[in-house]
């Protein structure tokens, strides 16, 4: 039997991390994507003395070269793909804000990793996703992403001043469903989720969730059977509005 063979980005820390905690509590081989090599390493290494198959695969999600190069990698190793997780975000709080706040840069930057890194990474990682019996692509998205929720004057969210990140995760979104609706053909699912508000870096460890919470969403939309749902935004008991 085919071991299950995982691959999360932004890894090394947070929900990446926990998701890849738990995928290893089910028996898969997880990679543990992260663009430091120390910290990546020190994450695997982590998992492996709790028992799990860990091993640390250097990609940064803004850099093409990298993206090409760990695909090489992973398919020089394992024959197939079965889980991509994107978590791999960023949140400049200190920069983002109103539009009129805000600029280009930091758009710019944001939206590289936010949305091109999920890009790139799927495009590179889909000949190993196509060679899985049953392959699940999770975007981890947020309900700050929620065009409905932002625009409803009673949702707290449309209090919630960031418009690169915000947005971000809108346009994640929208590459979600263009993936979902193409990789239909290969039995292929791709799903975005909400994971909540958790306390990690991206946040200053402000959430009112920790890490755990976030990362059971994301595995549970990632771990589906052949009946299970694609081209979905969804949070822990049901779906995000658009």
């Amino acid at each position: 039997m085919d071991i299950k063979i995982a691959l999360i980005t932004g890894a090394n820390k947070g929900l990446g991390f926990e998701s890849a905690r738990i995928l290893g509590q089910k028996g898969f081989r997880v990679y543990i994507g992260a663009r430091d090599k120390k910290r990546g390493e020190e994450a695997a290494a982590a998992l492996k003395k709790e028992g799990f198959d860990a091993r640390f695969l250097q990609l940064d999600v803004t850099s093409d070269s990298s993206v090409t190069d760990a695909a090489k990698q992973l398919a020089e190793q394992e024959k197939h793909l079965d889980v991509l997780i994107n978590n791999a975000g960023i949140a400049l709080l200190d920069r983002d804000g109103k539009g009129s706040v805000s600029t280009i840069e930091v758009m710019k930057e944001t939206y590289e990793v936010n949305v091109f890194g999920p890009f790139r990474v799927t495009k590179a990682f889909l000949p190993l996703l196509k060679n899985s019996k049953q392959a699940s692509v999770v975007m981890v998205s947020s309900g700050l992403g929620s065009v409905t929720l932002h625009a409803d004057p009673n949702s707290w969210m449309a209090t919630v001043e960031a418009i690169a990140y915000n947005s971000s995760k809108t346009a994640l979104n929208g590459v979600m469903i263009g993936f979902a609706n193409e990789f239909k053909a290969y039995g292929i699912k791709v799903n975005s989720v909400n994971p909540g508000y958790n306390a990690t870096d991206l946040n200053n460890n402000q959430g009112t969730y920790p890490p755990t919470h976030g990362a059971g969403i994301i595995v549970k939309a990632a771990h589906l059977d052949s009946a299970g749902p694609t081209g979905t935004f969804v949070d822990q008991d049901q779906s995000c509005p658009w």
